[in-house]
């Protein structure tokens, strides 16, 4: 080979050797976090975690566990110091429902104000429940009577509720059922429509401002609701009547509900609930958005940015390796980018991944937070300064709750 060819050749090998360096994503951080998992409360079978940042950068989180008398106990413990304070009680008794889909939220409102919500079993129908919430002036230690937050008094479903902090108390979304009355599994005809509705809860127990959000949702995926700097977004799978179950959001804006629109058109056809709703992050007017799609066969975990307060969200970023089964969660970092957890199928095992996307798109390395997590429930990410905490449930029987941190380079 002439030395001009052999120059050619290395030069042709060193363009591509550095074109192939442009186009490999770049790193959002310096590294990825290492989760350490620590000493969790909560009795054998705890299960179905929420996690919310308290104003002191402490972490609360809450659950549900068997009563040893009989019927669930929802339970409340703060982290602080790297340890787990000891569990509070705010509701329990044969009618608290709860379970791997549809769990209890709890949300701060600021100060030293919560709100929780759970599902409440109502008499005359097997699958009949409320929405009720409960809130706390004390930071968890005592709690109010609970409020159901709907008044329709039907024997329907109602759940996969999200709460959200306003100045006049606590903003309640939730799924329902009303206008499914009278309809039983297995009837002819199309099934009644699932719809979208909110409520606020005042601190003295009242409803207001309730409103239809959308008249047709899917049955019984998960919804999202944040505060940004104008307002409130709202995140669903919609349900169209060709059956396209694309995520949706609904806005709050100067006292009034937008129509709904959809965040990106995945396309995704299904005649059936996936049970797989989306995740929301807000910080000031940027918000993310994180969601699991199936469109034309190809699971996927997407996240997308907004900078306008949810009405128009960028070009999704995919953030999972191959095989998702979804189950997202989300928390917004300082820089303005993301930290996404999902679970993933790796071989025969499902396992609990997180990746860090920064404010631009670009993602980071993935890791593991859990390498045996449960099929059967949603992981919850919470960060406070540079600490990540993770909360998950294992597949034990009796399932166990447990908790990571993880520290932010």
């Amino acid at each position: 080979m002439s030395p001009r060819r052999a120059s050619l050749l290395l030069g042709l090998v060193l363009l591509a050797f550095a074109a192939g360096l442009r186009d490999r994503p770049a790193h959002a951080g310096g590294g990825a976090p290492a989760p350490k998992e620590i000493a969790t409360p909560g009795a054998l079978g705890a299960k179905a975690p929420s996690l919310t940042v308290l104003p002191d950068g402490r972490v609360l989180m809450s659950w549900i566990e068997p009563r040893a008398a009989g019927g669930v106990a929802l339970r409340c413990a703060t982290l602080g110091g790297g340890q787990w304070s000891s569990p509070a009680t705010i509701a329990e008794g044969d009618s608290v429902l709860g379970n791997w889909a549809n769990f209890p939220v709890v949300q701060a409102l600021g100060g030293n104000r919560l709100a929780v919500s759970w599902l409440w079993m109502r008499p005359g129908g097997s699958e009949a429940c409320d929405v009720r919430v409960s809130q706390s002036e004390d930071g968890g230690r005592n709690w109010s009577d609970p409020v159901t937050t709907h008044r329709d008094a039907t024997p329907t479903e109602h759940g996969f509720a999200s709460l959200v902090a306003r100045p006049e108390g606590a903003l309640a979304v939730w799924l329902d059922g009303r206008k499914t009355v009278g309809h039983q599994e297995g009837d002819l005809g199309p099934a009644p429509d699932m719809t979208l509705r909110a409520a606020v809860v005042t601190p003295d127990g009242r409803l207001a401002d309730e409103a239809e959000l959308d008249e047709r949702v899917c049955d019984c995926c998960q919804t999202a609701a944040v505060a940004t700097a104008r307002g409130v977004v709202v995140a669903y799978r919609d349900r169209s009547p060709a059956e396209v179950r694309d995520i949706a959001v609904v806005r709050l804006q100067g006292g009034q509900w937008t129509e709904p629109s959809v965040a990106h058109r995945d396309g995704w056809h299904l005649d059936g609930c996936p049970v797989n709703g989306p995740a929301l992050a807000a910080r000031g007017s940027r918000v993310a958005l994180a969601w699991y799609t199936a469109a034309a066969d190809s699971p996927k975990v997407l996240l997308a940015f907004s900078d306008d307060d949810g009405a128009t969200f960028g070009r999704p970023v995919r953030i999972d390796e191959g095989e998702p089964a979804g189950r997202v969660h989300l928390t917004m970092l300082e820089d303005g980018g993301a930290l996404v957890v999902w679970l993933e199928q790796q071989g025969q095992e499902t396992v609990v991944r997180a990746r860090r996307v920064g404010p631009a798109g670009v993602p980071d390395a993935p890791f593991t937070v859990a390498g045996a997590a449960a099929v059967r429930g949603f992981p919850r990410v919470a960060r406070s300064g540079k600490t990540l905490v993770f909360a998950w449930t294992t597949p034990a029987k009796p399932p166990r709750l447990r908790t990571a941190t993880a520290t932010l380079r």
